[in-house]
């Protein structure tokens, strides 16, 4: 029986600001859900997001207020163990709240497994990899700095694989950014560039001709998400591929880009999809309409982490990677033990639900009283 749910506000300042198009951030705002059980197990689960209110729909400040009063009071006293159930329940009365529905499934899915004790992926599949290949973003704005960022990451081995955040510039202004990086780290090395909704679709035809020659592999939302027609224009008249994220809610959303071959590559994000089953949804559309996929971030620290982890470990294909650095991007680890990168790769944990005990006694430093 589900006994207690408690949202947790830890505010944890990041290792250098991290510039996009929505806004700049300087520390993050890490969401944590902890669901309590009758038999003394607890799970874990992360509703984090980017920006406040810059971003999307729902901050850490509302977050917690639907939380606690809204979703926990439906969920006290029903039987833990039945996941779905409750899911359900929520899903039919709560409209929206993507990000907290995916912190309470994920805390409810992490206390079920390690309950059966098996590592949360064996509820979703299955895992069919134990390592994800994790992209690091560039997101300082200045060449030389990001350069410099990009070598070393290279040099300790742990990111091949580089995203730039860019659209707060003109158009000509970000491409002579990123061909710049492009030029100095080598044809080994893929760049990829993340424009954040800021092009209109004539800025991002001249940018991604542009990137296209100057070899970027990747183009992230160019245009507004809401404009799905424009993307689809886009799609179909550049080969260099193009990346749904913002305008990716879940599975109907992913359902209507792959009838109108509206995208190359989706950007599945656990909570932009309200969970991580709905993820997983989203991963089957894009598999059976032949769209590519790419393990999406929010930032998240540990908790979010790991569970994006299990989740992506059980997709049999994933050929754009994952850009899994979130707790990297942090001053502050909040859990016991971290996360293990190395050689460029994420360990998926191995332990029982998520595989990570969270550090209550650094959360009770960070969190926001």
């Amino acid at each position: 029986m589900i006994t207690n749910i408690e949202v947790i506000l830890a505010d944890v300042p990041t290792i250098r600001p991290h510039k996009l198009s929505v806004a700049t951030m300087q520390s993050q705002t890490l969401v944590l859900v902890r669901v309590r059980c009758a038999d003394g197990i607890e799970g874990w689960g992360e509703a984090t997001t980017i920006g406040g209110l810059n971003y999307g729909e729902e901050s850490p400040d509302s977050i917690k207020v639907n939380i606690d009063k809204h979703i926990a009071p439906l969920l006290i006293g029903m039987e833990a163990s039945q996941v779905a159930k409750a899911m359900a329940k929520i899903r039919k009365i709560i409209q929206g709240n993507r990000f907290a529905k995916c912190a309470i499934e994920t805390a409810l899915l992490d206390a079920q497994a390690r309950r059966l004790g098996v590592p949360l992926s064996e509820l979703l599949g299955g895992r069919v990899r134990d390592a994800l290949p994790v992209a690091w973003t560039l997101a300082s704005g200045d060449t030389a700095k990001d350069i410099a960022e990009a070598e070393q990451m290279l040099e300790l081995r742990r990111h091949n694989i580089f995203k730039l955040k860019i659209g707060s510039r003109p158009v000509a202004d970000d491409v002579a950014h990123v061909l710049a990086i492009k030029k100095a780290l080598g044809d080994a090395v893929s760049v990829r560039v993340d424009v954040n909704q800021a092009w209109s679709e004539l800025d991002a035809v001249r940018g991604i001709a542009a990137l296209e020659a100057g070899g970027i592999d990747l183009i992230e939302q160019p245009v507004r998400a809401e404009h799905t027609a424009a993307m689809a224009r886009l799609a179909q008249r550049f080969s260099v591929a193009l990346m749904a994220d913002e305008a990716l809610h879940g599975p109907l959303d992913a359902l209507a880009f792959a009838r109108n071959d509206g995208t190359d590559v989706f950007a599945v994000k656990i909570t932009q999809s309200g969970g991580l089953v709905p993820a997983a949804q989203v991963a089957a559309v894009a598999q059976l309409a032949g769209i590519g996929l790419y393990g999406g971030t929010m930032l998240e620290g540990g908790v979010g982490t790991a569970a994006s982890a299990h989740l992506f470990a059980t997709f049999g294909e994933l050929a754009f990677g994952t850009e899994l650095f979130g707790p990297l991007l942090l001053t502050q680890e909040v859990l016991r033990t971290p996360l293990v990168y190395q050689d460029f790769m994420l360990q998926v944990p191995t332990g029982p639900g998520l595989g990570v005990e969270p550090d209550m006694d650094k959360l009770r430093d960070l969190r926001r009283r």
